[in-house]
């Protein structure tokens, strides 16, 4: 955690108790992006820690064991919210937040919604097909072909759906989407 040196007691409780607030909603909506609370929490303490922290120093900073600590770590280096970083003369690994939260968020959603996008619309081809296959077959069938062309028009607007989502991933992963909605410039 970063030092307070220089400061008195009632500065020192201020700044910790905003810092733990945020830490703690942080922690609440960790869950978001598939994670526990406890994880949530780490990330807030790196968060606010002044540099690159050691598996060993967050451990004991928040009272987790080694292992809880490794798991927690690996799980926020794959969700690309922290990095592995190298330290001169530490034999140990150094872990630091990414500070980018719009490319953090960019990179976990896109990712998700893909795969989901791309899984729902190979449902719904698959089962266009054989609804059309169906419908051909049995074409005099009255309320049979009424009820495949209402399910028909459902799926074809569900695949427009996934396309606009499609479109929407693309101007997250190209960065398209700052230029309608741009980062606010920092204070």
């Amino acid at each position: 955690m970063t030092t307070f040196d220089g400061l008195n007691e009632e500065h020192t409780k201020v700044i910790e108790k905003a810092r733990q607030r945020v830490m703690d909603s942080i922690g609440k909506n960790m869950d978001l992006y598939g994670v526990t609370m406890s994880i949530g929490h780490l990330y807030g303490n790196m968060y606010f820690h002044d540099g690159p922290v050691t598996l060993d120093e967050m451990g004991q900073e928040m009272g987790m064991s080694k292992t809880s600590m490794s798991t927690g770590m690996r799980a926020l280096v794959d969700l690309k919210m922290i990095n592995k970083v190298w330290g001169k003369g530490s034999r140990k690994d150094l872990y630091e937040v990414e500070d980018d939260w719009h490319q953090n968020f960019v990179e976990y959603f896109s990712i998700k919604w893909r795969k989901s996008m791309e899984m729902n619309i190979n449902s719904l081809h698959k089962s266009l097909t054989e609804l059309k296959k169906l419908r051909e077959e049995n074409i005099d069938h009255e309320p049979l072909v009424a009820l495949v062309d209402m399910d028909i028009v459902r799926m074809n607007h569900a695949i427009q759906y996934y396309r606009w989502l499609g479109r929407f991933i693309d101007a997250l992963e190209t960065g398209q989407i700052f230029d309608w909605i741009p980062k606010e410039e920092p204070e």
